[in-house]
């Protein structure tokens, strides 16, 4: 079995190969997008949005640009990144995509990176929000978000705001660990203390006896990154381990706190303060417009993983809009680096050296708001870079 599946492996590999030495060379009709999404398991609620805002925008915006139609071809991978591999050699080998898209978690957008490579086409990363991403291949860009960027934002708003002793709570995978790092950085830097250190499962959590350390460690406040669809499990346990009746905060970058599953948290998650890209509660007309689009065509609220989606497809199709439908992979990168836009969460940009996203941060308390929960901004950080890189 290892053999064959080894073999296959090499013969994908070499497809992959020949097709990038191969390209037709004739202008085709329709440009082909191979979305991969985890649309089962932990993380559908991921995929779910994602998917949603991709149609929402080809509603809007229609499914024909530069002159050709627009096909989008979906493979759930359940977040599992051998089945993100072989999605993506399917979608290049067989359906002969000129992109592909989507990436719930890192281990997925690494899986993908090699195969990228080879074939020499975009793979838009619209989730994932691991600072290595984008240096595991020249054609990778992200329209996402990375955790530097808001777990270095709510560390120093931590240490200004009188949190002294920090108890850490997080994934224990790629994400979870830049999160961790990069609070503790900037967190012991400005004389704030790691009191308890906690990494939890990716997989199915059971929070409660990880609380009960952490409610044991007396912390001014507890800083959570836990991946989106993740937040209402954590929430749940932490009310009834009665920490937010000792007066422990939640802190943290926005996952915890994601609009799709907000409202049905809790008055427990009342005042938790994060850092983060997007909330459904952005003033801006256009956020105004989207949620209210969204809302009409799903019947929830978007949360920031609809509007990493959202903006990914824009910038596939503004990217054929400058290479005038030419689907060469390297003059489609070549098209994405530097792009600016308008999106729902604000003012965006890729960084044309190292295709990450720049983007405001926001700092947000949760609030209710007509009687519904909102994550309300009450600080920004405009422009801010992959911090991971900036920093080397």
């Amino acid at each position: 079995m290892f053999e064959r599946k080894q073999f296959s492996t090499i013969a994908a590999a070499a497809a992959i190969a020949g097709l990038a030495a191969v390209a037709p060379a004739k202008a085709e009709d329709s440009v082909k997008i191979g979305l991969i999404l985890p649309m089962t398991g932990g993380q559908a609620s991921t995929g779910k949005q994602i998917e949603n805002a991709i149609k929402l925008y080809m509603q809007q915006k229609g499914d024909t640009v530069a002159g050709k139609k627009v096909e989008i071809i979906l493979k759930d991978d359940a977040a599992i990144p051998d089945k993100t591999k072989t999605a993506a050699q399917e979608l290049i080998v067989n359906d002969k995509v000129n992109f592909i898209a989507g990436f719930g978690v890192t281990p997925a957008a690494l899986a993908a990176a090699p195969l990228a490579t080879q074939a020499k086409i975009p793979e838009v990363v619209m989730a994932a929000g691991t600072s290595i991403i984008t240096e595991r291949s020249p054609y990778i860009v992200r329209t996402s978000f990375t955790l530097a960027q808001s777990s270095t934002i709510i560390a120093d708003w931590a240490v200004k705001n009188g949190i002294k002793k920090v108890a850490t709570l997080t994934s224990d995978y790629a994400p979870g660990n830049d999160a961790l790092n990069f609070f503790k950085q900037n967190f012991t830097a400005g004389g704030g203390e790691v009191v308890e250190e906690v990494k939890t499962p990716l997989a199915n959590p059971d929070f409660a006896p990880f609380l009960q350390r952490m409610k044991d460690a007396k912390p001014d406040a507890i800083f959570v990154f836990v991946p989106a669809g993740q937040g209402g499990n954590f929430m749940k346990q932490y009310a009834e381990r009665g920490l937010d009746k000792a007066g422990i905060k939640v802190i943290g970058p926005g996952d915890v706190t994601d609009d799709d599953l907000l409202n049905n948290m809790g008055d427990a998650v009342l005042g938790t303060v994060t850092a983060h890209l997007y909330s459904a509660a952005h003033p801006s007309q256009m956020n105004k417009d989207f949620v209210a689009a969204y809302k009409k065509a799903y019947g929830n609220r978007p949360g920031f993983m609809a509007v990493s989606g959202y903006d990914g497809i824009h910038l596939i199709y503004e990217a054929l809009k400058k290479t005038n439908g030419d689907t060469n992979g390297d003059k489609l990168i070549e098209a994405m680096k530097g792009q600016k836009w308008e999106s729902p969460r604000g003012p965006i940009s890729i960084d044309p050296e190292t295709r990450d996203i720049v983007q405001n941060i926001y700092i947000r308390k949760v609030e209710k708001v007509d009687g519904e929960l909102y994550n309300v901004e009450f600080a920004t950080f405009e422009a801010v870079k992959d911090l991971g890189k900036t920093k080397k």
